[in-house]
């Protein structure tokens, strides 16, 4: 096992798990019918978005709303869920990529208005679509370290403004074959906001243990996918290619500690059903046991793989196993074994 690559946890649980749906349901023909005027330019056809990456529709927040309302939304719902004041929380973490500003932190717009206490650290961790799993990580390990008793992880995101400005920019005039290729990951995008509650096991005999797991890092192909919020110019095929082998290499050196042949759940970061499929050939994994939310949903970013899970949540019994998996741009890997 690679020095640094794996982790396991003590005591720490998943207490609750919690989705907010962004209102606006806006479908792949949609989404062509806007590209129309750069399709008839270069030549290409419509449906490729559905086709390739199996996406039939995806959620956008309304032009005026703030989508990182979502993510207070999202947290208090995951309070009352688990049934934690706001006052137990010890730190306050927004796993988000999309963001109306830099500064501050949107964590500081959710303690604000959560009334969360003057000691709960706020912060955010941005790494691609692994935010909230590496968030996972950071706030077990305070928990088992006994610096906090409570955890909150949020995360809010928002494809509309990255999907309008590309789509403006393409139909501009002047735009070719490899830029509508290289927005083709922009189109697949979906908007939505998670929250979760962790805390002590030993407190929470009724939560979601978290074990533990691995991480690893393929940042040579930091360059593949580069994001902005006026849209992503990704090189999809070697994106696909070169996260399916990291991920590879990350499961086949877990084996020497970790069992994860035959879990009852696979929810995976999704940003493609030919991802999840190409996932399952290449590690031999059933398809069934993943759950989908791309082609509703889109890929929505960090949020992706939460929101899967909780919109799962009520199909899955109490002590059947759950791997959590996530790829995502940098290019970075990690999976997190969960005790339902």
């Amino acid at each position: 096992m690679s020095e640094n690559a794996s982790y396991r946890l003590t005591n720490v649980s998943i207490l609750s798990v919690s989705t907010v749906e962004a209102p606006e349901v806006v479908t792949s023909d949609q989404l062509d019918e806007m590209l129309r005027p750069v399709y008839d330019s270069t030549g290409m056809l419509a449906g490729q978005i559905e086709r390739l990456a199996g996406v039939k529709a995806r959620r956008w927040f309304g032009k005026d709303e703030d989508y990182t309302d979502a993510a207070v939304e999202a947290g208090a719902k995951a309070l009352a869920a688990a049934g934690v004041d706001a006052s137990r929380i010890g730190v306050c973490i927004n796993a988000s990529v999309t963001r109306p500003h830099l500064e501050p932190g949107i964590s500081a717009k959710v303690h604000a208005e959560l009334g969360l206490p003057r000691s709960c650290v706020a912060f955010d961790v941005t790494n691609a679509c692994l935010g909230v799993v590496n968030s996972l990580q950071l706030v077990g390990t305070m928990i088992d370290a006994g610096q906090i008793d409570y955890a909150l992880i949020v995360a809010s995101e928002g494809a509309r403004q990255m999907q309008e400005s590309s789509i403006e920019r393409l139909c501009a005039g002047g735009a070719t074959k490899q830029d509508v290729k290289d927005a083709f990951a922009t189109m697949t995008l979906g908007s939505g906001a998670v929250g979760l509650v962790l805390g002590r096991t030993d407190a929470h005999p009724e939560g979601h243990r978290v074990i533990g797991g691995i991480t690893r890092a393929g940042t040579e192909h930091h360059e593949l996918c580069i994001g902005g919020m006026d849209g992503m110019r990704t090189d999809s095929r070697a994106l696909f290619v070169e996260g399916l082998s990291l991920a590879t290499d990350a499961w086949n050196d877990a084996k020497q500690e970790w069992d994860w042949d035959d879990m009852d759940w696979y929810v995976a970061h999704q940003t493609s059903t030919t991802h999840i499929a190409g996932l399952c050939k290449t590690l031999d994994l059933p398809m069934e046991r993943f759950p989908l939310t791309i082609d509703s949903y889109g890929n929505i970013g960090p949020v992706a793989l939460p929101f899967t899970l909780g919109m799962t949540q009520d199909s899955i019994a109490k002590g059947d196993r759950v791997l959590l998996m996530g790829i995502g741009s940098g290019l970075n890997t990690s999976f997190t074994e969960v005790a339902w």
